[in-house]
């Protein structure tokens, strides 16, 4: 599985973004989906996620920092994760990471990462 994210970019406090992650295999083939980030000298950290249950259920999980702002959104007809950020904030400048995880019953639980995508957030 392979994870290929974009849409980032450079936007001034208050203003809205929101990178894709397209993955290369079915959404439905995934148990966690979602997004992490990491700021200069600082460890990588969880932004938001999605523990599905379906199509249209599943558990998200937000970091307390983006809560109300930061949504994570799914496309299954395009395999594509989304993450729709608004209000944003100096302090959200990171590169942001999509994530996802598998459940194989030959192998167990498989990580994917992509490559990163620079948000950088002007005040």
């Amino acid at each position: 599985v392979q994870l290929q994210a974009s849409g980032g970019g450079s936007v001034q406090a208050g203003g809205s973004l929101s990178p894709s992650c397209e993955v290369s295999a079915s959404l439905h083939s995934l148990n966690i989906m979602g997004w992490y980030r990491q700021a200069p000298g600082k460890q990588r950290e969880l932004v938001g996620t999605i523990r599905s249950s379906g199509t249209s259920g599943g558990t998200w999980t937000y970091a307390n920092s983006v809560k109300g702002r930061f949504t994570v959104l799914r496309n299954y007809a395009k395999n594509t994760v989304y993450l729709q950020m608004n209000s944003l904030k100096p302090e959200d400048t990171a590169v942001y990471y999509c994530y996802a995880d598998q459940l194989l019953a030959s192998v167990g639980r498989r990580e994917y990462w992509g490559q990163g995508t620079q948000v950088t957030v002007s005040s």
